[in-house]
C-alpha cells in the first residue's frame, strides 16, 4: 500500500478505484485490482 499526500490523482489510475474516509484516514481500494491501494494520514 502506497503513502501519498494526494489521493485524487491516484484515483484516475484505473476505473474501479475508490477514494474511502475509513477512521479519519482516507484511502484509495479497489475490489477488482488490490494493486491500487493507497492510504493518506
Amino acid at each position: 500500500m502506497k503513502v501519498r499526500s494526494s489521493l485524487k490523482s491516484l484515483k484516475g489510475r484505473h476505473r474501479d478505484c475508490k477514494v474511502v474516509r475509513r477512521k479519519g484516514r482516507v484511502y484509495v481500494i479497489n475490489k477488482t485490482d488490490p494493486r491500487f491501494k493507497a492510504k493518506q494520514g
